[in-house]
């Protein structure tokens, strides 16, 4: 009874293969987790770090709503707009409708977060609104 049984060490060395293939398993599910973990953070990190070129620079965005309210079709018009320091208050009293529609155009297609917005219906062609723009 000196001797190992050599069915003994086949069976240990089995029992230790089917161990390591099941913690191996293990591993590669949880390596695979991490990277799809990893591939989600690092896509939200890029979108929030675009959105923040977008919206941090408060002059810039201030600048661009100049630059639409000084265009002539809007001067003329009669767009009034009031700058506070984190945002702007834009109105008019009587607007044409396809003068609302170029503001709105030009607004919108621009990274604004607009607070608030009201439009009134005045006659058939003109309206009066209100915007309050946040930066």
């Amino acid at each position: 009874m000196n001797r190992i049984n050599p069915l003994y060490v086949g069976l240990f060395l089995l029992v230790v293969l089917t161990l390591s293939v099941f913690e191996l398993n293990s591993a590669k599910d949880e390596l695979h987790e991490a990277q799809a973990s990893y591939e989600k953070a690092e896509k939200l990190a890029v979108e929030l770090s675009e959105l923040k070129k977008v919206y941090a620079n408060h002059k810039n965005m201030q600048m661009k709503l100049k630059r639409i309210l000084t265009q002539n079709r809007l001067k003329n018009a009669g767009v009034i707009a009031l700058y506070k320091k984190s945002r702007a208050k834009i109105s008019a009293e009587s607007l044409e409708k396809s003068t609302l529609d170029f503001l709105m155009s030009k607004i919108l297609n621009a990274p604004f977060n607009i607070d608030s917005f009201e439009i009134r219906k005045l006659s058939k062609n003109k309206v009066s609104f209100k915007m309050e723009i946040k930066w």
